[in-house]
């Protein structure tokens, strides 16, 4: 390892970089990438309307995009890396909150609400 000196230009170490001051150096092929993958959360983005009218939080929400794809509780622990527990009591909180007897019928108020599930 080593150090850089405060005195150093910040951008020496970028090859081909003649620049005075630093900027963004980020490859065509990086942006869009980014912008697909910005444009790809679009769908998973909470809906304001879903919380007024159900009452459901955010990680709620996020839990019904879940279910609508048929996970399991133990698979939607794994990815958003929680206990399994936490992701029952969530489940619970939604079926108490929108009065549904199980969690397809929360995906199903949610979608009738416009969550993309």
């Amino acid at each position: 390892m080593g150090y850089v000196l405060k005195t150093r230009q910040r951008c020496w170490w970028l090859p081909g970089y003649g620049g005075s001051e630093c900027e963004a150096v980020c490859p065509p092929q990086l942006s869009a990438a980014l912008f697909r993958c910005v444009a790809q959360q679009q769908h998973h983005v909470p809906s304001f309307h879903v919380k007024l009218t159900l009452g459901l939080t955010n990680r709620e929400q996020q839990l019904v995009v879940l279910i609508g794809k048929g996970l399991t509780n133990k698979e939607i622990a794994c990815q958003l890396q929680l206990a399994e527990q936490t992701v029952r009591n969530h489940v619970h909180r939604m079926l108490r909150k929108v009065g549904a007897n199980n969690r397809l019928a929360v995906v199903e108020l949610c979608r009738m609400q416009g969550l993309p599930v």
